[in-house]
């Protein structure tokens, strides 16, 4: 793998569908698949999936396609969800954290939400599920340095940012799922920035239905 191009982002951000899909496919005691399947799966080209997979090794067989345990544990470790990670939440007390806080799907892809951080003294110490009482920003660098929080999910107001995002970068935090209505950039923390507005007009250009071929009678 030494000598192979880094992937793309676009490539890590299709394991994931990946994974997902073989494991719809395996709870249903499909055992194989092949490139073109798992194409017509996701709506994908199967040269796309052979391509994406090859950043990483040859998983399948020629006219056999991959078996789906495999290539499944292949990617759970490529994603390196066979470690446990440590989580904390950002503006709890908004409706987009209070919704995230709440959620348990986390734990199965072993994400672990530890710690949850807002402003707001009217909620300040309560408990939401599992990860304890919420806490003031303040305290989130000494809090990520005592319970090895990687990530931390930032779902602040725009007026808020800046005044966290100088706490993030103090805690030494390794990656940041930026919420925010505001793009965050830097050197010192990797930042996926999710702009919430940009997906929903995306949809909207397929609604509008100007996706479709034109009309080309005269």
């Amino acid at each position: 793998m030494s000598n192979r191009l880094p992937p793309p982002q676009a490539t890590i951000r299709r394991l994931s569908i990946y994974l997902r899909s073989l494991n719809s496919l395996y709870e249903t005691g499909t055992r194989l698949v092949s490139s073109q399947e798992l194409a017509e799966f996701l709506d994908l080209n199967p040269a796309q999936v052979r391509k994406d997979l090859a950043y990483f090794g040859e998983f399948g067989k020629r006219g056999v396609g991959y078996t789906i345990s495999r290539l499944r544990d292949h990617l759970i470790e490529i994603l390196g969800l066979t470690a446990r990670r440590m989580v904390g939440i950002v503006g709890a007390g908004g409706r987009l954290g209070h919704a995230l806080a709440l959620y348990k799907g986390f734990e199965k892809r072993n994400f672990n939400v530890v710690a949850l951080f807002d402003n707001d003294p009217l909620i300040l110490n309560q408990d939401w599920g599992d990860a304890g009482p919420i806490r003031h920003i303040s305290a989130l660098p000494d809090v990520v340095r005592e319970l090895n929080i990687e990530i931390l999910i930032l779902t602040v107001p725009a007026e808020a940012v800046k005044e966290v995002f100088d706490y993030i970068l103090q805690s030494g935090v390794k990656a940041v799922l930026n919420f925010a209505p505001i793009k965050l950039t830097s050197n010192k923390v990797r930042i996926h920035n999710v702009d919430l507005a940009i997906e929903l007009e995306s949809l909207s250009y397929y609604l509008g239905g100007t996706s479709k071929p034109p009309d080309e009678t005269v």
